[in-house]
């Protein structure tokens, strides 16, 4: 094997060390043959390049594999190290918000389902940004669309977002009064979620009122829909 990983180079660089960059920036399997085409090199040279990659990967206890799956070759984390991940990935200092991201979220927390506008209505500023940031980060989605005049996309939060807020559901949110020192704050809360309704019905000039609360069912019911298609799944 050693032998191998010496002696199998092209244009300058180790043939082993070039598969793992390809296969490194691929989202999916990619066939000896194909590697071989990219490389310029005998499809034979490259798929005994690829089992002695995959043996010294697990030789050493690399905190990767190779495998050879789909008709392709591939990597992945390692099984053993899958419980680090997973406390990684769900780290919330690894996903930090910035403050207008926590406005924002706060906003669709408190008053979902609601429109792209009604969170920029409450806030006072463009939110598309955070808005994409925050869909991206898995705790936002589209949970249907406005019945008034041009269907706008209306947005709920997500199972993740319960869990990263240790919630059990959306009734576990501490009330908006918690955060308000006085009568006088709390009336402000309430003159901006307000004003925020009022600006998504003039960009759509008109005056109906949403019914929210079956769209907001809905979003609740595909959390409790995503949990128990995760339990079957550990089963």
């Amino acid at each position: 094997m050693e032998k191998l990983m010496t002696d199998t180079s092209t244009e300058g660089y180790p043939l082993d060390g070039a598969i793992e960059a390809l296969l490194f920036v691929s989202d999916e399997p990619v066939s000896a043959a194909t590697l071989a085409r990219i490389l310029d090199r005998k499809a034979s040279e490259v798929d005994g390049a690829l089992y002695a990659l995959a043996t010294r990967f697990e030789e050493e206890g690399r905190g990767i594999q190779l495998r050879e799956v789909a008709g392709g070759w591939r990597l992945y984390t390692h099984p053993a190290f899958h419980d680090i991940i997973e406390q990684y990935v769900l780290s919330w200092d690894t996903r930090a918000l910035s403050q207008a991201a926590l406005e924002a979220l706060a906003v669709i927390a408190y008053h979902q389902p609601t429109t792209r506008s009604a969170i920029s209505g409450i806030r006072g500023v463009n939110s598309d940004a955070v808005l994409s940031s925050l869909t991206e980060k898995g705790l936002v989605k589209e949970v249907g669309r406005d019945s008034g005049p041009g269907n706008a996309i209306l947005y709920g939060t997500t199972r993740t977002f319960l869990e990263k807020f240790g919630l059990r559901s959306l009734k576990d949110l501490p009330p908006l009064e918690d955060f308000a020192p006085d009568a006088r704050s709390r009336e402000y809360i309430r003159s901006r979620l307000s004003a925020g309704e009022s600006a998504a019905d003039t960009d759509f000039e008109s005056d109906e009122i949403v019914d929210k609360e079956p769209v907001l069912e809905q979003a609740e019911a595909e959390v409790d829909a995503d949990a128990e298609e995760d339990l079957e799944l550990i089963d």
